[in-house]
């Protein structure tokens, strides 16, 4: 089958890719941030409601070329722990995702983002410290959230960061577990047919963009502080957010 995308969807198309590479390389380097800045540019070329799902498959080629870089460092322990009540509750996350008219769509993923800018600092002051049941239970919490929105990256790196994991290790073991999810969500959204074919190459376009940036990120690791971009990627965040809200309330 052959798939066409409009002539006027190009240019937006092009910069999806060039912000995939720039946002995966940024999120390489501190485990979050590429689902926060792809939305906001990925929203104008197909729209609202397929932003997730999209996403959802750029995400798996991101994350898998993670996993292969820091495949290594990958703490199966903690991985395990996250996936115990967080697979069946991200599966359970995205069916929501899939009943939600496109203003709520907009209206969830605007406010998320917004939010997600101010919860980042609060996590990362918090300094919380985790046991196994509530690193489980906070599992499920974040795979319910990350069922239903994009960039949701944020608290699995802060519930991570609790029970101990840094640098390498909290970078692969974020990955392998969005990797799982992200699977999940891909055969949820094919099944239910908010997936089709021309999404999914968009997807994979978007994705494929991605991959070279852990790759980068791993050579940059030990030569940039993680936080150098944050108040950058921080603002392109909150002005996705305030458009996605205007949008849905227009």
């Amino acid at each position: 089958m052959r798939v066409i995308v409009p002539e006027e969807n190009l240019v937006q198309l092009a910069l999806a890719c060039v912000v995939a590479l720039s946002a995966s390389t940024l999120g390489g380097l501190s485990g979050f941030g590429t689902g926060l800045i792809l939305p906001v540019f990925l929203v104008p070329l197909v729209g609202i409601a397929n932003v997730i799902p999209v996403m959802a498959v750029g995400m798996l080629i991101n994350n898998g070329s993670r996993v292969v870089a820091f495949w290594r460092d990958i703490d199966w322990l903690h991985a395990r722990r996250m996936l115990l009540l967080g697979l069946p509750a991200c599966v359970a996350g995205a069916y929501g995702y899939t009943l939600l008219s496109a203003k709520w769509i907009a209206v969830l993923l605007g406010t998320f983002l917004l939010l997600s800018v101010p919860m980042r600092r609060v996590l990362r002051r918090a300094q919380l410290q985790f046991s196994a049941a509530t690193e489980v239970g906070a599992g499920a919490v974040f795979g319910f959230v990350n069922g239903g929105v994009t960039g949701a990256g944020v608290i699995l790196i802060s519930i991570l960061m609790s029970v101990g994991l840094a640098g390498s290790s909290l970078v692969a073991t974020d990955a392998v577990v969005s990797i799982i999810m992200g699977a999940a969500k891909v055969m949820l959204f094919g099944s239910l047919s908010a997936l089709d074919l021309r999404l999914a190459l968009l997807g994979l376009l978007v994705g494929l963009f991605t991959a070279p940036g852990a790759f980068i990120a791993r050579a940059l690791l030990r030569r940039i502080p993680a936080g150098v971009h944050a108040g950058f990627m921080e603002l392109v965040v909150v002005v996705g957010a305030i458009v996605l809200l205007s949008r849905a309330w227009a």
